[in-house]
């Protein structure tokens, strides 16, 4: 695993203290969300966390709750298309 993808040194993130992206509250991750709505590198983002399977944190501008949708959807469509 590439714990340090290239696409990472150009995200918004990086202009941002860590805690930004790990909040404990809905105002928090809406803030979070924000900043990686104008991210260059928002889909990298937000595809490496799915694949990695990040269970915390807001990353590329979906939250824990709304990357294991986009996880249980990818699951319905693969076994639909495995039909």
């Amino acid at each position: 695993m590439n714990t340090n993808p290239d696409w990472m040194a150009v995200g918004k993130c990086v202009e941002m203290p860590p805690e930004t992206f790990f909040p404990s509250d809905g105002v928090g991750v809406i803030a979070a969300q924000k900043i990686c709505g104008s991210c260059p590198v928002q889909a990298e983002c937000l595809e490496y966390a799915i694949t990695e399977r990040i269970p915390h944190g807001v990353w590329g501008g979906a939250s824990e709750r709304e990357r294991r949708r986009i996880i249980k959807r990818r699951g319905r469509r693969i076994m639909a298309d495995a039909s």
